[in-house]
């Protein structure tokens, strides 16, 4: 059984809803609408991603024999719903904002259409996979406004929460925008750039600093990048400039250096006299060390000559907001429109679409969150992606997702894009979502 892709990666809820709603005949269409209640602390936006894993699963989804079995041994399902699920696989809709896109509170990233058991069932990794990846990217495109032209890696795989959630997270992150990631399946999944120097440990498994650095650089000639912190900065930096004359006689560059602790500022400033005294003008130097984006900033601001950075832990893990007050609820069933009222999680009912307006510079200016079928001025950000369980066209190349993530960052107002200050963007209701409103709120 491959864990990840099995149907059983779900909450037993969805599996005794769905239960319930075919025993009762309710296998009428439902709509459901996932999105996002509210913006984590010092945070202005969202960037929308995952879609294209949520795709991969809808059209996978299936029961297989080893999942049957599994629920014939437990408790609470009938041999009936057993028998309907054999059978069943999506063939339901999917209208979704294209991934890259900025996005904000209560404004649907994703629609599904479906017939409600099919639409229920889906429910838990739906979220999950648009939760996380939503997360990260939107974390990681912070990195990037503050970054300016320097390239950013990750390198958060090993204190990532999981396999599944190292690997998605390198997605993330160069779809908001990084260079590339440390994530060597990563590279081979998604065709990400991949980037790597060397560690602490092989440092210290040569007798003498220079030793280690020779034998690295004979062995990786084209990407000789040194980490040289080790145990004296300054020190270490001299001997990079002694070695670099011995390899240049054998046609061998070093590329880069790479400091990881202590003040990276005031190391970066010594490191770059000692590297251009020496004749190193070109060699670059690489940052990494519990890398955060206000970090980034303070470096970036202050000067500091580092031509990248390597992010990780708090990227991968998004420590300051490590998820987001999502949700996925039933807007509509058999053609009636559903509305939750409970106290701070009042959700708007109906199938809705998003319209952007821009202002005359080509920034965000405003949203409108409006009903299906009532067209207001500004761009639609959701499109349909999948009808009858199958895309309607192939997906976009990552690369193509990254491209549509920077023109969304480049559209940006100038107030959005600052870290610490929460700006509030104009998202409105439209006369028409306000009326279904009401008229759902007098009939329940």
């Amino acid at each position: 059984m491959n864990l990840l892709s099995s149907v059983l990666l779900t909450d037993r809820y969805e599996l005794t809803m769905a239960q319930a709603y075919l025993a009762q005949g309710m296998t009428g269409e439902a709509v459901f609408e996932f999105f996002v209640r509210k913006l984590p602390p010092r945070r202005n936006f969202f960037m929308a991603a995952g879609l294209e894993q949520v795709l991969d699963y809808l059209e996978a989804f299936h029961f297989s024999p080893e999942d049957i079995a599994w629920l014939e041994q437990t408790d609470g399902f009938s041999p009936a719903f057993l028998a309907s699920l054999r059978e069943m696989r999506f063939v339901g809709a999917v209208h979704a904002v294209p991934e890259g896109t900025i996005v904000f509170p209560h404004e649907p990233i994703l629609r599904v259409t479906a017939p409600l058991p099919q639409a229920q069932l889906i429910e838990t990794r739906v979220m999950n996979l648009l939760n996380f990846q939503t997360m990260i990217a939107s974390k990681a495109c912070r990195s990037v406004l503050v970054a300016g032209h320097r390239p950013l890696i990750d390198f958060g795989l090993r204190r990532s929460h999981g396999a599944e959630a190292g690997l998605f997270a390198a997605r993330a992150a160069y779809l908001a925008g990084f260079t590339g990631t440390s994530n060597v399946l990563a590279g081979a999944r998604f065709a990400t750039p991949t980037y790597g120097t060397m560690a602490h440990s092989f440092v210290q498994a040569f007798e003498d600093e220079a030793t280690a650095f020779e034998h690295f650089a004979r062995t990786q000639p084209h990407n000789v990048v040194l980490l040289i912190d080790t145990y004296d900065t300054e020190a270490a930096a001299a001997k990079v400039v002694a070695l670099a004359a011995r390899l240049k006689e054998q046609g061998i560059t070093i590329h880069g250096v790479r400091l990881d602790s202590g003040d990276l500022a005031d190391h970066a400033h010594k490191v770059r006299t000692i590297l251009d005294r020496g004749g190193l003008t070109e060699t670059k130097i690489l940052a990494s060390g519990n890398l955060d984006e206000d970090r980034v900033q303070a470096l970036v601001t202050g000067q500091a000559p580092i031509d990248s950075f390597a992010v990780g832990t708090a990227m991968t893990t998004s420590s300051d907001a490590p998820s987001l007050d999502c949700a996925y609820k039933l807007q509509e069933y058999a053609g009636r429109p559903c509305r939750k009222r409970s106290e701070g999680k009042a959700t708007w009912p109906g199938r809705k679409q998003v319209y952007r307006h821009f202002g005359t510079d080509g920034r965000l200016s405003s949203d409108v969150v409006t009903v299906e079928g009532d067209p207001q001025q500004g761009h639609p950000l959701l499109v349909q992606v999948m009808r009858g369980g199958r895309r309607l066209a192939p997906s976009p190349s990552l690369t193509e997702v990254r491209r549509q993530a920077g023109s969304s960052l480049a559209q940006l107002p100038e107030p959005l894009r600052q870290l610490g200050i929460a700006v509030p963007y104009e998202v409105r209701i439209a006369p028409a979502l306000a009326e279904l409103a009401q008229k759902v709120d007098l009939r329940t």
